[in-house]
């Protein structure tokens, strides 16, 4: 009888959630060599083609998207197992992610008021990418991911909401149209930056930048200082009361940008579902509702 290693199908599974094998290969923390040797190998295995290769970027073949959703609930399973059979310590813990720590101040919040009803619990926040933690999430290394993106909300959030974003800086700063756009960000890696660039190149400015932070609070401190603009989700902006929304006709428009609150499956998703619930009442109290558990 032939087995299907679990590890083929979660590379299958992160190249179709991610779209390309360069993301996934990065999520999975192994070449993109490996992850093409990997589906070629379940393919061989399962004795059909699972991609489409006359499609453009990651497509599924009909027999492709029935192998996904079984693998899906197959690693659910396996990952419920493997949830069962870990000893437990006596006080639960909720490892939450963050994509970038934009949402620091109110998680924290919420985790601390969540303790209030909930003395055994403690909590183990992380921040890293939205990528690096989706990757963390469906290997079950997080219960919790609060994320932003802008190609589109995963299908599985249990809350989601539209966000504006919106130009931020010291009220002292003008954006001066015949010079670049001096810009704060987090690096090429984080969601927030992108979308700035992107603005700017859309509108044809020029821009620099002139400090790059790993932190809010770091980010924070050199816009109000008054080097540079940043950009924020419109209603974390007011968590700075030294800077303020800017709408200029030097700065470019901001798009929205995809909002959600995404749980780890398993055993003890009542937890996790209750303290999701909480952080989304916190981060945007008119989001869309959570998702039946149908």
């Amino acid at each position: 009888m032939t087995n299907i290693p679990t590890e083929l199908l979660r590379t299958l599974i992160a190249v179709v959630d991610l779209r390309s094998f360069t993301k996934a290969a990065q999520s999975l923390g192994i070449t993109q060599p490996a992850v093409s040797a990997q589906i070629k190998r379940l393919q061989y295995l399962l004795g059909t083609d699972l991609l489409d290769k006359s499609a453009p970027g990651v497509s599924l073949t009909s027999a492709g998207e029935l192998v996904v959703n079984y693998a899906r609930r197959l690693l659910s399973i396996n990952d419920q197992i493997l949830d069962l059979a870990t000893p437990r310590p006596s006080k639960q813990i909720l490892r939450v992610g963050m994509g970038g720590d934009f949402a620091i101040a109110p998680v924290s919040a919420a985790a601390a008021r969540f303790r209030e009803t909930h003395a055994d619990v403690s909590f183990i926040v992380r921040t890293g990418t939205f990528d690096a933690m989706t990757r963390d999430l469906r290997e079950g290394e997080v219960d919790v991911l609060i994320g932003l993106s802008n190609t589109g909300v995963v299908r599985d959030a249990r809350h989601f909401w539209i966000e504006p974003l919106v130009w931020v800086g010291s009220p002292a700063l003008r954006a001066d149209a015949a010079q670049p756009i001096p810009l704060v960000t987090y690096g090429e890696e984080c969601i927030l930056h992108r979308v700035a660039v992107g603005a700017l190149n859309e509108m044809q400015r020029a821009h620099t930048l002139v400090y790059v932070g790993p932190t809010i609070l770091g980010i924070a401190s050199a816009a109000t200082g008054g080097i540079g603009f940043t950009i924020l989700p419109c209603g974390r902006a007011g968590d700075f009361p030294n800077l303020v929304i800017r709408d200029e006709e030097a700065l470019p428009h901001l798009p929205a940008i995809n909002c959600g609150v995404y749980l780890r499956e398993g055993s003890g998703s009542d937890l996790r579902e209750q303290f999701a619930d909480l952080v989304a009442d916190i981060l945007a109290p008119s989001r869309a509702s959570p998702r039946s558990a149908a």
